[in-house]
Protein backbone atom coordinates (compact mmCIF):
# COMPACT_ATOMS: atom_id res chain seq x y z
CA UNK A 1 0.00 0.00 0.00
CA UNK A 2 1.55 3.58 -0.96
CA UNK A 3 -0.48 5.83 0.84
CA UNK A 4 -3.79 7.21 2.45
CA UNK A 5 -5.68 7.53 -0.74
CA UNK A 6 -8.97 9.23 1.24
CA UNK A 7 -11.04 9.29 3.77
CA UNK A 8 -14.59 8.59 3.20
CA UNK A 9 -17.69 9.80 5.28
CA UNK A 10 -21.21 9.63 5.28
CA UNK A 11 -23.84 12.10 5.04
CA UNK A 12 -27.25 12.79 4.83
CA UNK A 13 -26.99 15.94 2.70
CA UNK A 14 -24.18 16.13 0.26
CA UNK A 15 -25.17 19.77 -0.12
CA UNK A 16 -25.04 20.76 3.53
CA UNK A 17 -21.76 19.04 3.72
CA UNK A 18 -20.16 20.27 0.93
CA UNK A 19 -20.75 23.81 2.75
CA UNK A 20 -19.20 22.52 6.06
CA UNK A 21 -16.14 20.74 4.56
CA UNK A 22 -15.63 23.85 2.34
CA UNK A 23 -15.30 26.18 5.55
CA UNK A 24 -13.81 23.42 7.32
CA UNK A 25 -10.90 22.67 4.25
CA UNK A 26 -10.60 26.65 3.29
CA UNK A 27 -11.45 25.39 -0.14
CA UNK A 28 -14.21 24.21 -2.99
CA UNK A 29 -14.79 20.45 -3.13
CA UNK A 30 -13.33 19.76 -6.87
CA UNK A 31 -15.81 16.76 -8.14
CA UNK A 32 -18.91 15.37 -7.67
CA UNK A 33 -19.56 12.20 -9.30
CA UNK A 34 -22.38 9.51 -9.13
CA UNK A 35 -21.98 5.69 -8.80
CA UNK A 36 -25.06 4.17 -9.79
CA UNK A 37 -24.05 0.56 -9.22
CA UNK A 38 -23.56 1.50 -5.14
CA UNK A 39 -26.17 4.28 -4.84
CA UNK A 40 -24.14 7.20 -4.10
CA UNK A 41 -23.12 10.82 -4.71
CA UNK A 42 -19.67 11.77 -3.96
CA UNK A 43 -18.13 14.69 -3.42
CA UNK A 44 -13.99 14.96 -3.40
CA UNK A 45 -12.39 17.64 -1.59
CA UNK A 46 -8.35 17.40 -1.68
CA UNK A 47 -6.08 18.32 1.61
CA UNK A 48 -2.44 17.53 0.26
CA UNK A 49 -1.62 14.40 -1.09
CA UNK A 50 -5.01 12.84 0.14
CA UNK A 51 -8.46 13.44 0.33
CA UNK A 52 -12.13 13.79 1.60
CA UNK A 53 -15.08 11.89 0.04
CA UNK A 54 -17.93 13.01 0.85
CA UNK A 55 -20.65 10.42 0.42
CA UNK A 56 -24.63 10.36 0.22
CA UNK A 57 -26.99 8.06 -0.87
CA UNK A 58 -28.93 8.10 -3.81
CA UNK A 59 -31.32 5.52 -2.51
CA UNK A 60 -32.94 4.49 0.44
CA UNK A 61 -31.86 0.85 -0.26
CA UNK A 62 -28.09 2.06 -0.56
CA UNK A 63 -25.13 1.16 1.41
CA UNK A 64 -24.41 4.33 2.14
CA UNK A 65 -28.19 4.66 3.71
CA UNK A 66 -28.29 1.67 5.37
CA UNK A 67 -24.56 2.78 7.05
CA UNK A 68 -26.52 5.70 8.33
CA UNK A 69 -29.68 4.09 9.20
CA UNK A 70 -27.66 1.89 11.81
CA UNK A 71 -24.44 4.21 12.41
CA UNK A 72 -25.63 7.70 11.69
CA UNK A 73 -23.25 10.54 9.63
CA UNK A 74 -19.31 9.63 10.04
CA UNK A 75 -16.78 8.00 8.97
CA UNK A 76 -17.32 5.20 6.58
CA UNK A 77 -14.01 4.25 5.33
CA UNK A 78 -10.19 4.57 4.54
CA UNK A 79 -9.29 4.07 1.37
CA UNK A 80 -5.63 3.07 0.05
CA UNK A 81 -3.51 3.58 -3.23
CA UNK A 82 -2.41 0.48 -4.41
CA UNK A 83 -0.25 0.08 -7.45
CA UNK A 84 -1.65 -3.17 -8.75
CA UNK A 85 -5.19 -4.04 -6.81
CA UNK A 86 -5.41 -8.15 -7.69
CA UNK A 87 -2.11 -8.61 -5.96
CA UNK A 88 -3.19 -6.77 -3.34
CA UNK A 89 -6.48 -8.93 -2.92
CA UNK A 90 -4.61 -12.36 -3.21
CA UNK A 91 -1.97 -10.86 -0.78
CA UNK A 92 -4.86 -9.90 1.49
CA UNK A 93 -6.90 -13.06 1.59
CA UNK A 94 -3.38 -14.78 1.77
CA UNK A 95 -3.21 -13.30 4.83
CA UNK A 96 -6.45 -14.29 5.83
CA UNK A 97 -8.37 -11.31 5.88
CA UNK A 98 -11.91 -11.69 4.25
CA UNK A 99 -12.61 -9.24 1.02
CA UNK A 100 -16.36 -7.82 0.62
CA UNK A 101 -15.10 -7.87 -3.48
CA UNK A 102 -12.81 -10.77 -4.53
CA UNK A 103 -12.27 -8.58 -7.79
CA UNK A 104 -12.28 -5.23 -8.71
CA UNK A 105 -14.99 -2.84 -9.37
CA UNK A 106 -15.52 0.65 -10.93
CA UNK A 107 -15.30 3.36 -8.39
CA UNK A 108 -15.62 7.42 -8.27
CA UNK A 109 -12.72 9.08 -9.32
CA UNK A 110 -11.37 6.88 -11.85
CA UNK A 111 -10.60 4.27 -9.60
CA UNK A 112 -10.61 0.26 -9.25
CA UNK A 113 -11.92 -0.22 -6.14
CA UNK A 114 -12.17 -3.27 -4.01
CA UNK A 115 -13.00 -3.28 -0.23
CA UNK A 116 -11.86 -5.66 2.65
CA UNK A 117 -14.57 -6.60 5.29
CA UNK A 118 -14.32 -4.20 8.94
CA UNK A 119 -14.49 -7.47 11.04
CA UNK A 120 -11.20 -8.06 9.84
CA UNK A 121 -9.72 -4.46 10.41
CA UNK A 122 -11.21 -4.00 13.93
CA UNK A 123 -14.34 -2.49 12.94
CA UNK A 124 -12.98 -0.31 9.71
CA UNK A 125 -14.46 -0.87 6.46
CA UNK A 126 -10.34 -0.91 3.97
CA UNK A 127 -11.08 0.30 0.60
CA UNK A 128 -8.22 -0.69 -2.04
CA UNK A 129 -7.75 1.91 -4.99
CA UNK A 130 -6.00 1.66 -8.13
CA UNK A 131 -6.14 4.49 -11.18
CA UNK A 132 -7.46 2.74 -14.31
CA UNK A 133 -4.62 4.21 -16.22
CA UNK A 134 -2.55 2.17 -14.11
CA UNK A 135 -4.21 -0.91 -13.98
CA UNK A 136 -3.36 -3.95 -16.98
Amino acid sequence: MKKIEHIGIAVKNLEEANKTYKAVMGSEHYKTETVESEGVATSFFRIGESKIELLAATSEDSPIAKFIEKRGEGIHHMAFAVDNIEAEIKRLEAEGFRLINDKPKQGADNKLVAFMHPKGAHGVLVELCQDINKFE
